[in-house]
């Protein structure tokens, strides 16, 4: 099978790739380079896919219509997964357009792409930030999300409009995953765990948000990408029986799904910098403050749509997960 798989240099688009690939998939990853963080990272992360014969890269931007026109036609992709966004809260805050043109412009150019060729299950990146104010844990699939908090989040909630739209227009099977606070070897360096790392290390101290009052739904990295995998076979159907009344927002009279992907336990930001300074050897220079814009004080994924789709389980801790981030990250960094 042929897959696509849109910002391949990126942290959860490179270890999907090595996955796949692994395992014996064709995949062609795609990705504009930018220098929102570190591109040195994203260079070597496709240093460790080049080497491997059945993985193809196109440096290019999903908001350019030809470039995705013509990778599809030359690709014939069974399946697409999307994972190319302007990631961050914080930074949509100051640089607002930058997620129109990538988030909304970009992921039309891939529904018109699927729209136009014979791609039978198009899977791509939501973000537990749609939940916005919503007060009522843990958060479900089947709650109303009509109520972000920050522009990134307006945008990945189009994205899931946008998909229903064209699930139910052009027969695309859509399935779209709402990550919750992904983390692990080969990250983000604008994520929490990784700029913690760096400042522990550096003898920096750290922001605390909140003054420390807040939790995250920590999802390890290879927990997200068996994920994924186990539900490429498995594109949506219509459900016949579909009704608005039942509250079932996660499924449609059109072949469309939405799904949590989370570790579905909660720890504390004061407890996940504990297990960091463990894991690291030194105490944090914490500098607690206020609450920022767009940030909200607890994630929480219902899990449970998935668990029964998949049998879905996270298998990592955050004890284990955080160790295998420190020892990536003081290796790579020995070596760079």
């Amino acid at each position: 099978m042929a897959i696509l798989i849109t910002g391949a240099a990126g942290f959860i688009g490179f270890h999907l790739s090595h996955s796949l690939l692994s395992k014996g998939f064709q995949v062609v990853g795609i990705d504009n380079m930018n220098d929102y963080y570190d591109v040195k990272l994203k260079e070597s992360r496709l240093e460790c896919l080049r080497g491997i014969d059945t993985f193809s890269f196109h440096h290019g931007d999903l908001k350019d219509k030809e470039t995705i026109d013509s990778l599809f036609k030359k690709g014939k992709f069974e399946c697409v997964i999307n994972l190319a966004a302007q990631a961050g809260v914080r930074y949509s805050i100051t640089n607002p357009y930058t997620y129109v043109d990538s988030n909304l412009m970009g992921f039309m150019n891939i529904l018109e792409a699927c729209r136009h060729n014979p791609v039978k299950h198009l899977i791509y990146a939501s973000s537990s930030s749609v939940y916005g104010g919503n007060k009522v844990v843990p958060f479900s699939t089947h709650h109303n999300v009509d109520h972000p908090v920050s522009l990134y989040a307006a945008t990945k909630k189009s994205n899931e409009l946008m998909a229903h739209a064209y699930a139910h227009l052009y027969g695309i099977p859509t399935t779209g995953l709402r990550f919750f606070t992904v983390y692990g070897p080969w990250g983000r360096p604008d994520m929490a765990y990784f700029s913690f790392a760096k400042n522990i290390t550096e003898d920096k101290p750290i922001p605390v948000y909140n003054y420390g009052k807040m939790e995250r739904d920590f999802t390890y990295i290879e927990d997200i990408v068996q994920g994924i995998i186990k539900l490429i076979p498995l594109p949506p159907k219509v459900d016949e029986t579909w009704s608005e009344v039942q509250g079932d927002m996660s499924s449609s009279f059109a072949p469309y799904k939405i799904f949590n992907i989370g570790n579905n336990q909660p720890v504390s930001l004061e407890v996940f910098i504990s297990i960091l300074e463990d894991k690291i050897g030194k105490k944090a220079q914490k500098t607690y403050m206020p609450m920022q814009p767009g940030d909200v004080l607890k994630t929480y994924a219902d899990i449970s749509d998935l668990e029964k789709r998949i049998n879905f389980r996270p298998a990592t801790s955050i004890e284990d997960g955080l160790g295998k981030f420190v020892d990536w990250y003081q290796e790579y960094y020995a070596k760079n």
